[in-house]
């Protein structure tokens, strides 16, 4: 493998772009509610070391995702890589664990002195029953790869997301639903516990939040009280490795992100959470603290898979 400087085109090289973790604490939400479900869309087996992902693109511009197990070299490179500095990411050959077609997220650059990016062609003596080129997610629809990947997009700027939902709701007039105390009584719904109100109109998939559009609040949506109630469960059934996670955020807060059937939350420690629903295409809804919120949050993060 060899990085984008490399000047000469080898016909066994990698010209390594990106690499991603495949851990039980990181790995890319696209592949999945869970570790095991992220390594199943890969082929992989679960193992508890996890993997790390290099993209990149043969002599001939193929995009090729290469697996390994030598995960501390490929989180030394991301961290390297983060601060802006220079890393050669050069995996051993034994480290290698497969090679598959295609990339799992789309890679904004592309290798120098090569073909442009594409699948590569398959194989002549598989006959067929090669595995199909992995693709990033069409963002033009909805459905679980989207919504995971917009949870992932309002924990990465939570700062921004949760400014736009305070000024969102300071703006939106009287939605004549019942108050935090009254609610929460009557559910037991954090969800509902504040306000009773949904989302103020904001689009995960769509413009950066100070240009998403924003609408007056609406009554709840029944799909709050059912992915609280399966967020719950998990304290007395815990889910598949990864389906709960647990990173840092300022201050002693934590922040969390759990997915379930259907639906994806992001919320930290110390302050509110936001769902994300299949069956509400693009919307945010907001749960706002009450007096069961940040209980349940505290113990998610106490059965949640954290980085190392």
């Amino acid at each position: 493998m060899t990085g984008t400087d490399d000047a000469v085109v080898d016909d066994d090289a990698l010209y390594v772009l990106t690499a991603i973790l495949l851990t039980p604490a990181q790995f890319p939400s696209v592949l999945g509610d869970d570790y095991p479900a992220a390594c199943a869309a890969l082929g992989l087996e679960p193992y508890a070391e996890g993997y790390g992902l290099v993209l990149g693109q043969d002599s001939d511009g193929a995009r090729w995702t290469v697996v390994v197990d030598d995960v501390s070299l490929v989180a030394v490179a991301i961290a390297s890589w983060d601060c802006g500095m220079e890393y050669d990411l050069s995996p051993d050959d034994a480290s290698v664990v497969c090679a598959l077609p295609g990339w799992p997220l789309a890679v904004a650059v592309a290798a120098p002195g090569v073909p442009a990016p594409h699948d590569p062609e398959p194989e002549p003596e598989a006959d067929g029953e090669g595995p199909a080129p992995l693709t990033p997610p069409d963002t033009d629809v909805w459905g679980p790869a989207q919504r995971r990947l917009g949870a992932d997009a309002i924990a990465s700027q939570w700062a921004a997301w949760r400014e736009q939902m305070d000024e969102a709701t300071d703006s939106a007039p009287e939605s004549g639903t019942a108050a935090a105390g009254d609610d929460a009584e009557a559910t037991g719904e954090d969800a509902v516990a504040a306000d009773g109100a949904a989302a103020p109109g904001t689009d995960a998939t769509g413009p950066a939040p100070e240009d998403a559009p924003q609408s007056p609040p609406s009554g709840p949506h029944p799909g709050i009280r059912r992915a609280l109630a399966e967020a719950r469960g998990y304290l007395d059934d815990p889910p598949p490795p990864g389906r709960i996670r647990s990173s840092f955020a300022p201050g002693d807060a934590r922040m969390i992100r759990a997915d379930g059937p259907g639906w994806s939350m992001v919320a930290r420690t110390d302050d509110i959470a936001f769902l994300l629903l299949d069956e509400v295409p693009g919307e945010i809804l907001p749960v706002r603290r009450g007096p069961e919120l940040p209980g349940l949050l505290t113990a998610l993060d106490a059965i949640a898979v954290r980085p190392l």
